[in-house]
């Protein structure tokens, strides 16, 4: 039986004081104190695992000034914060035992673009990619990149000064603040920008604020007198070594002062950020990309200080794991024309080479580059295979895209030894950057492991992540021991171990590079801004005379945790163990289907990340428990009095299995997750795995059995169907359902039925034997159309279209019996119902699938299904069926067809989000066949519509349902005439018609009246 589960891990009385006292200020923020909110922020993209007391969102700068200033009251001192953007970072960065500030959710604003100064003001929680959208049309862009910027905030960059690809011509994050606001311990705000050094004289001039004027002065004195050990000390490298940037307050002639430096890269353990002025990069009005292959990764490795001569903007580099990686992965379809085989060679490494500028810069660069290597390759040279050139932005932009998935591909690696961030931004001189890497190489081999290397090598920065499984006690002592050997390695190399990402947990290693001097006065400084060692805590330094920092590489892992939960139980659920944390769930742009939850709710506990780490704690409560999960997963449910009874208790009696199905239940079951997540993570697999246990101890809703009864009902529904419409959709009947079910806006069924409609058809009448008569040779003039509930029952007229078309192109077709296909029942996790309906209609599917006839299905959700939900229920009883979706089974039709002339109609596809995750190549094929047909199309990248199958239709989903639609599909459909738009989901086509007001024809459709005007015209 599910037990009832607690976690243990209550408040500590000062902060629920604390908390209170909040709450009765005036601070207008949230205040998460719910321990899903709790864990969903303990961990970031890092191996650690730090479990917050709460989550605080500032709405603005005034609530975390009231925040700061009610803890520095004596009642409060012991309370600590630590300021949190993205949660990207890879080594602990914001991760915290106090509170998080998450500035997010609220403070993401772009305050004031000056195009004429080239300069934008924003607030801290603003994404990176967010910002670049609001300053392309002023024809400028904020030029440090990150492999995380649809996700990393301006905050998060200002904390870590952070870096990425063309750091050599670009520059840090340091290298473009201009000025910036921040809030220091004791609630008072502190402006900082660059001043002349004679004004330093007078504290009035520099600060209104007497601690800053206290900071400034301080400071500035202190660099002044270190500035030979400064210069002495710090390595001679592109990459700042984070915590604090004693060399670059004062600038080289000593004439200006600027403290934005210190708090640049301090890690949020100096004062809450909150606004910055940022510089501004020209967008170039020209770029190219040279995609270099080569033997080895080694060779391209070595290659990389000649692109580098050649004064290339960007030199990035990947080994062939990550290459391999790739190719299996949805964004290979994007760039494999870019990265073409090199015929009778294997490429293991590639160089990627952009130029960026004027028009006949970039074509002088690029014309010289490729000369060079077009002889390297005649002669043998340097190990290069062969090179590609693109100068085509979106294509540009692709190649980026792979190399950015990059760091979560390696996240995909099978086995439990799983590539892992915590030695894997180090940064040497780029002219060491080979000999080094062959002793990290040398290093990771002598410990017998696996690992992918990839990054940017004109910087000297290469991110190797080596394989280690964090549920094995021994890996974990095995991460101390090459974390230290590669920290000495780095030293040996003039290198630094926290070349970009920051510094995070890895501060113990602070006294080797800074010296025991000058770490001396990084403690001064941490003790000027926090005397009491209360933002972030643990991390870079510790003032003086407070102890020993207490986070370190060896500090509490999500691996402790996960290593609780049995062998045989993670791996039945593989998507709750496999997440790896690098958040790109976390995708700011509504342009994404990457995911519609956490888009509509802005709630970290509604994404993929955090729905898979809720449940590892359930996993792990569950065997605290004595529960043997798997065995849990076959029983049968409790009596039905036992579970009203629970049900009615669930207000009083706390279980953490609620705070999961809170998650869970906001899930749309798009499966946008399982093709966008670099490590494939499925959250309605595990879901419907939650559900169907979850429900053994309390009582289903009504819409449930609604739903998951929907496909039994249909064809007793069909029998009578004006008066089934009558019955619910009288306004009275649908109060009623409203109320009483929790369900809304259920469609009307069609009228004729597919029945009427097809009566006396010869598609009609399936009988498998008169089908297996027929001679083999004859067979392929036939199509087997296999129905779906949505559309045979309520659009039967899109059934009829499609066996019209298909005997427009001179086929016969061949309407299948009515199967149910499960997928309702799937994804309200009745998973027994779901084993016995998909092996029923994938029996019958099997027997039909031996006569050769092609199968083809309208719906792409369902006939997705076939192939994954089924593969997953029935493994090998699943059988070989195919079913395929129509424009795959269109791409083979028109092979034999002529195409037709130009007929000049124009239209507009609009994908369903299952299909252009798990098939993203479909708005390719379906342009290619409209092409055929002498059609243009053009498809549109959106995120969700906001129903997904049944999603939309249910009560309490009613307003984000709506504000999904508003957010991309409502504005791009407004700016296309009605007849144009084509969608290709039955899900969408319902939602534009509730919040748009019409019906959009499916492409199907617009093909049957393309090949009915070309009949016309011959």
């Amino acid at each position: 039986m599910l037990p009832l589960l607690s976690h243990q891990q209550t408040l500590e009385p000062v902060y629920l004081a604390y908390l209170d006292a909040l709450e009765q200020s005036e601070y207008s923020g949230d205040i998460d104190k719910r321990y899903s909110a709790r864990l969903v922020q303990a961990t970031d993209n890092s191996v650690y695992q730090f479990l917050p007391q709460a989550v605080l969102y500032p709405k603005n700068q005034q609530d975390i000034q009231i925040a700061l200033t009610l803890a520095a009251t004596d009642a409060f001192r012991s309370v600590t914060f630590s300021a949190r953007g993205g949660g990207t970072g890879t080594n602990g960065q914001s991760l915290t035992h106090g509170l998080i500030l998450d500035v997010s959710r609220y403070m993401n604003r772009v305050l004031e673009v000056n195009a004429e100064q080239g300069w934008v003001r924003v607030e801290a929680g603003v994404v990176k990619d967010a910002l670049n959208d609001a300053l392309r049309p002023h024809g400028f862009f904020f030029s440090p990149d990150l492999s995380t910027s649809n996700r990393a905030t301006i905050g998060g960059m200002i904390n870590t000064d952070a870096s990425g690809a063309g750091s050599l011509v670009y520059g840090k994050t340091s290298d473009h603040v201009l000025a910036l606001r921040s809030v220091l311990i004791d609630g008072s705000v502190l402006d900082t920008q660059p001043l002349d050094a004679g004004l330093l004289c007078n504290p009035d001039n520099v600060s209104d604020n007497p601690l800053g004027q206290k900071l400034i002065s301080t400071v500035a004195a202190v660099c002044r007198e270190k500035r030979t050990q400064i210069e002495n000390q710090f390595p001679k490298l592109n990459r700042f070594l984070t915590g604090y940037d004693l060399k670059h307050v004062w600038n080289d002639n000593l004439t200006q002062f600027d403290l934005s430096r210190i708090l640049t890269g301090s890690e949020g353990t100096l004062a809450v950020i909150t606004e910055a002025k940022l510089n501004l990069t020209p967008l170039p009005t020209e770029r190219a990309m040279v995609n270099i292959k080569y033997d080895s990764f080694q060779s391209a490795l070595r290659h990389a200080p000649s692109l580098v001569a050649a004064r290339a903007t960007v030199v990035e580099t990947v080994d062939s794991k990550v290459l391999n990686l790739a190719r299996e992965d949805i964004v290979w379809h994007s760039v494999s024309d870019l990265i073409q085989e090199v015929p009778g060679k294997v490429i293991d490494g590639l160089n990627m080479v952009e130029f960026a500028g004027d028009t006949v810069e970039v074509e002088q660069k690029l014309a010289s580059l490729e000369a060079v290597l077009t002889e390297q390759i005649s002669k043998g040279e340097c190990g290069v295979l062969g090179y590609q050139v693109t100068q085509d932005k979106p294509s540009i932009e692709k190649i980026y895209g792979m190399r950015k998935k990059a760091v979560g591909l390696l996240g995909a690696t099978k086995g439990r030894r799983k590539p892992i961030a915590f030695a894997e931004d180090t940064a040497v001189p780029p002219e060491k950057l080979a000999d080094y890497i062959m002793e990290f190489r040398a290093v990771l081999d002598g410990h017998n492991l696996q690992y992918g290397m990839f990054g940017h090598v004109d910087a000297g920065v290469l991110h190797v992540r080596p394989a280690l499984d964090m549920c094995d006690v021994e890996d974990e002592k095995l991460l101390r021991v090459i974390s230290d050997q590669v920290a000495a390695l780095t030293l040996k190399y003039g290198g630094l171990m926290w070349g970009e990402h920051g510094k995070g947990v890895r501060g113990e290693y602070g006294p080797s590079v800074f010296g025991d001097e000058l770490y001396g006065v990084l403690q001064d400084i941490k003790g000027l801004f926090d005397p009491d060692n209360r933002l972030n805590p643990g991390k870079l330094v510790a003032p003086k005379h407070t102890g020993a920092l207490y986070y370190d590489i060896d500090s509490a892992k999500r691996g402790k945790f996960d290593r609780q939960i049995p062998i045989e139980v993670r791996d039945a659920f593989p998507d709750v163990m496999n997440c790896n944390g690098n958040g790109l769930c976390f995708n700011y742009s509504s342009y994404s289907p990457m995911c519609p939850s956490f888009k509509v709710t802005g709630d970290r506990v509604q994404s993929p990340k955090g729905r898979a780490g809720l449940m590892r704690e359930w996993l792990r409560l569950l065997e605290a428990e004595g529960v043997d999960v798997n065995a849990l997963a076959k029983a049968k449910p409790l009596g039905l009095l036992q579970r009203v009874q629970n049900t009615l208790n669930a207000q009083r009696d706390y279980d953490y299995s609620h705070e999961v199905m809170e998650s869970l239940k906001g899930c749309l079951a798009c499966k946008a997750c399982s093709g966008q997540c670099p490590v494939k993570v499925d959250v309605p697999k595990f879901r419907a795995q939650f559900f169907n246990i979850y429900y053994q101890r309390y009582l289903r809703p009504a819409k449930d059995y609604l739903v998951a009864g929907i496909e039994d009902s249909l064809p007793l529904m069909a029998a009578a169907p004006r008066l089934t419409n009558f019955a619910a959709q009288n306004p009275l009947s649908q109060w009623v359902i409203k109320k009483a079910i929790g369900y809304v806006d259920a469609p009307a069924l069609s009228v004729p039925t597919l029945k009427q409609r097809l009566d006396g058809h010869a598609s009609r009448g399936y009988d498998l034997a008169a089908l297996q008569a027929i001679p083999e040779e004859a067979r392929s003039q036939f199509v087997l159309v296999v129905q779906d509930p949505f559309n045979s029952f309520y659009d039967s007229g899109l059934v009829l279209r499609f066996i019209q078309l298909i005997e427009k192109l001179g086929l016969k077709p061949v309407l299948l019996p009515y199967k149910p296909n499960g997928k309702p029942t799937h994804i309200k996790g009745f998973l027994d119902k779901f084993a016995k309906t998909a092996q029923s209609s994938a029996d019958f599917l099997n027997q039909v699938h031996k006569l050769g006839m092609p199968m083809v299905g309208i719906d792409p959700a369902l006939v997705l299904c076939y192939r994954d939900e089924y593969r997953e229920v029935l493994g090998a009883n699943r059988g070989n069926f195919e079913v395929k979706l129509a424009n795959e089974w269109l791409l083979n039709v028109i092979k034999d067809l002529p195409a037709k002339a130009a007929q000049g109609k124009q239209y507009t596809w609009f994908s369903h989000c299952t299909e252009s995750t798990a098939k993203p190549n479909t708005a390719n094929e379906w342009t290619k066949i409209f092409a055929h047909f002498g059609a243009k199309l053009t498809a549109v990248n959106l995120g969700c519509c906001g129903m997904a199958g049944t999603y939309g239709h249910e009560a309490e989903n009613l307003e984000r349902s709506k504000a999904l639609f508003e957010m991309s599909w409502q504005q791009t459909l407004a700016k296309i005439e009605q007849p144009q738009v084509l969608v290709s989901g039955y899900s969408c086509r319902t939602q534009v018609k509730r919040f748009a007001g019409y019906k959009p024809k499916h492409p199907l459709e617009a093909l049957l009246e393309l090949a009915n005007i070309y009949t016309q015209t011959t």
